[in-house]
């Protein structure tokens, strides 16, 4: 089992990509000891990686220039013209409706709408019809596009900025690109599938097409960046009350700090990363990598990973589930900004649905701290009883012995 964790741009005359929360500038100047190791989905894909034999590390070695370009990106934002298509024929399902008719509504010509229409048909929407007879959906398609998810949004922050795409490197990526050139608090960037997910150190992600939920958000919260690590656990929290509102049946279980299991097995990771000067955080990205209707794995991770539909048996509507973690989020960031006690909260929670935040045994690969676990201390950081006293986890891979 691997913890994971948290990166974090720091200025201070030149950009860093560092791992984890900073607690000071002059850190990242010396040897990097506080954080964990990058991790997670939503930003990525789902969140099962494929092992590298590359030693993640927290040193200053892990600490890179920070140079990503969004023109190496193979990602192209969805049209908003095929989801305004999809939720017009969802109107009108039981009809067929006209080319004419479609292209009125979206302002276009008829012969631009079987374009359209051929691009949803090679995207995996079912569309029955042409244009003499006019079109209709098969089946409402499962798909997180704007004009689907937006409605089930209304009154949380992330309602009015979504951006989809069919095909993207990494969620997390296109965000963090999109907040330092400016994109506003709640924008929410969402894809079918990612190329190029990023998890912790050289770790990548196996990301199965419209099967799970890779979603990233846009926060910039008042708060030292020291104090960051809060918005990973409230995130996993908000998966948490997100899979028991659809599915009451299942136990997820917390694993510190960013990871959610089903029957031991990993079906949940997630990545916040940051953008920060030494006593603020400019934005802050939190992207979720959710395995929802997953079947199968590839044989390397059949064993540590799973699904909502491997657990249940049963197929679940991503969109009904993106729906339900976008609103859990925006109820633990509203309460984070507005509530003294909501850390405090979120702490005790998160240890309450955590089989592992107290009383297991565990060793932590990098520094080799061997001892029993004893609860999250008030940043947020796990502690463990060794033979030579109560240590602090700032960061490596922890792994149940």
């Amino acid at each position: 089992m691997d913890f994971t964790g948290f990166s974090a741009v720091i200025r201070g005359g030149e950009e860093y990509f560092v791992s984890f929360p900073m607690l000071r500038q002059a850190d990242c100047r010396r040897r990097v000891t506080v954080g964990g190791v990058a991790a997670a989905a939503g930003s990525q894909p789902s969140p099962v990686e494929t092992r590298s034999r590359q030693p993640a590390t927290v040193y200053n070695s892990h600490i890179k220039t920070k140079a990503k370009s969004r023109a190496a990106s193979p990602s192209a934002r969805t049209d908003a013209r095929l989801g305004r298509i999809v939720r017009l024929l969802m109107g009108h399902a039981t009809v067929v409706a006209s080319g004419t008719k479609i292209a009125e509504e979206i302002g276009t010509s008829r012969s631009e709408v079987w374009r359209l229409i051929q691009q949803l048909r090679g995207l995996g929407v079912d569309v029955a019809g042409h244009p003499a007879t006019g079109y209709q959906l098969r089946f409402v398609p499962d798909l997180l596009l704007p004009d689907i998810v937006a409605p089930l949004l209304t009154g949380t922050i992330f309602a009015k900025q979504i951006h989809h795409y069919y095909k993207i490197g990494s969620t997390n990526s296109e965000a963090m690109q999109s907040a330092a050139e400016g994109a506003p608090e709640g924008s929410v960037f969402l894809a079918e599938e990612q190329l190029a997910g990023r998890g912790r150190g050289a770790h990548s992600w196996h990301s199965a097409r419209s099967a799970g939920i890779y979603c990233s958000v846009v926060l910039r919260p008042e708060m030292p960046p020291s104090e960051a690590l809060i918005f990973s656990l409230a995130a996993g929290l908000a998966v948490h009350a997100a899979v028991l509102s659809i599915a009451p049946e299942l136990r997820p279980d917390l694993k510190w700090p960013n990871d959610v299991l089903l029957g031991g097995k990993k079906f949940c990771g997630i990545l916040t990363e940051m953008n920060a000067e030494a006593t603020r955080v400019r934005h802050l990205v939190t992207g979720v990598g959710l395995n929802v209707n997953q079947a199968k794995f590839p044989a390397e991770l059949r064993e540590i990973a799973t699904s909502l539909r491997i657990e249940t048996g049963t197929e679940w509507s991503r969109v009904e589930l993106c729906a339900a973690l976008l609103k859990s989020l925006d109820r633990e960031y509203r309460s984070l900004r507005a509530d003294g006690a909501a850390r405090e909260s979120i702490l005790r929670r998160f240890q309450e649905n955590s089989t592992t935040a107290r009383g297991k045994k565990v060793r932590v690969e990098e520094t080799g701290v061997e001892g029993v676990t004893e609860g999250l201390d008030p940043r947020g950081f796990l502690q463990v009883r060794t033979a030579e006293g109560l240590r602090t986890v700032l960061s490596g891979t922890v792994r149940i012995t």
